[in-house]
């Protein structure tokens, strides 16, 4: 499975977003701020994550549904991205 250099490029800001929001709740973490206050920014970054698995699963199975042969010789068949798609929440 090959993902162009823009999806890498998208996922990699997406990714350091999400860096930044886990960075976000360690602080709060570290500064004592209150249980709600931490898990609620825990949902965002979660989904954040789940958002770029999703998208850089998507590329892929297009990839894989353009280069067939490819893709099967690979072992990225369908019921591997099921398997996958299944691993995202």
């Amino acid at each position: 499975m090959e993902l162009s250099d823009e999806v890498v490029a998208d996922l990699g800001r997406r990714l350091r977003r999400v860096e930044g929001q886990v960075r976000g709740i360690a602080a709060r973490l570290e500064d004592r701020r209150e249980c709600r206050d931490v898990v609620t920014q825990l949902a965002p970054a979660s989904r954040a994550l789940d958002k770029v698995g999703v998208a850089m699963l998507a590329n892929g199975l297009a990839w894989c549904l353009e280069h067939p042969e490819q893709a099967e010789a690979a072992g990225c068949g369908p019921a591997e991205f099921e398997r996958l798609f299944g691993r995202i929440r």
